[in-house]
């Protein structure tokens, strides 16, 4: 069966778009409360926020690259990684990104870039020297694949609410405790009670922010499971990226817990991150248990006709 037969997990997609879609009912409900139920202003939020989004959007590369300290390559200082990557970008149809390594033992990658053509992918030296060259074209093709979905744009479309939210919230928490009139100043009464408006959009804002951060978490697990299948039809090979994520977890238990600290504000971006071992539940997690990334890339093995 040709790569190409596969197309695209429609059950993966539809998640992704209820997940969407849930968010987006979220905002709304949120915006109206804050309209109509309290006469709440958001332009001066929103002004803020707006100009954090765009600030983020175009410099995520440049800021995603200095937060782990990663340093641009050019083909003569780094040929098999170019070649590897001009390769993938070949079979995939996408313009060449920059290509970084980022000096750290710890293995891993990452790729950012608001778009295709200003894109940028990068390898830690510790994934360069455990991986096997085709387990690093099995991450790199992954990493593409986050490229040509776009997933810094739709990532900071769907926390953009969620970072009002929490805006608000601060805001919230300060009136109450340092403001006593509260946002507007003024108050809404309920029989014999007064409630102060401030009190009202911070419950408000505290439960969609709430709620939205475990929705964004939930699409942000869809989109690396969308990049583990598209780096299995690139390659066709989804055995080396099970491989490869395999290496990478083992790796990260190797290293000590001071050098972890210093990339784990990186592990958004990261194939694997560095805390992928802890407890805590799936909705709060940004990346599917490894477990599961495993079982996902085994039935396209199956589907590929590859025993496993």
């Amino acid at each position: 069966m040709k790569r190409r037969s596969y197309g695209r997990d429609t059950g993966l997609t539809l998640r992704m778009l209820f997940t969407g879609g849930l968010l987006g009912l979220l905002y709304v409900g949120f915006a109206f409360v804050l309209f109509y139920a309290v006469h709440f202003s958001l332009a001066p939020v929103l002004v803020i926020v707006v100009g954090l989004a765009v600030v983020q959007y175009w410099t995520s590369d440049k800021i995603a690259l200095a937060a782990s300290g990663a340093k641009i390559v050019s083909a003569q200082e780094a040929p098999e990684l170019h070649a590897m990557v001009e390769r993938l970008c070949a079979m995939a149809d996408l313009p060449k990104p920059r290509i970084a390594v980022v000096p750290s033992d710890v293995p891993n990658a990452f790729a950012t870039g608001r778009n295709p053509k200003h894109a940028a992918v990068a390898v830690t030296n510790g994934l360069w020297r455990r991986l096997e060259p085709h387990e690093v074209e099995a991450v790199l093709a992954h990493e593409l694949s986050h490229v040509a979905n776009r997933d810094v744009l739709v990532m900071t479309v769907a926390s953009f609410f969620a970072m009002v939210a929490a805006l608000i919230t601060r805001w919230g928490l300060y009136f109450g405790m340092f403001g006593g009139g509260g946002f507007g100043g003024g108050r809404r009464d309920n029989g014999n009670n007064q409630v102060p408006i401030w009190l009202i959009v911070f419950l408000v804002a505290v439960v969609t922010y709430v709620i939205s951060y475990v929705l964004i978490r939930t699409l942000s697990r869809y989109r690396e499971y969308a990049a583990d299948r598209g780096s299995a039809l690139i390659t066709g090979a989804p055995e080396n990226l099970m491989s490869a994520l395999q290496k990478i977890a083992s790796g990260i238990t190797q290293i000590p817990q001071r050098d972890l600290r210093e990339v784990q504000g990186m592990n958004a971006f990261f194939i694997v991150p560095t805390n992928w071992r802890q407890q805590v539940g799936e909705l709060f997690m940004d990346h599917p248990p490894m477990e599961k990334r495993l079982a996902a890339l085994a039935e396209i093995a199956r589907q590929m006709g590859k025993p496993i």
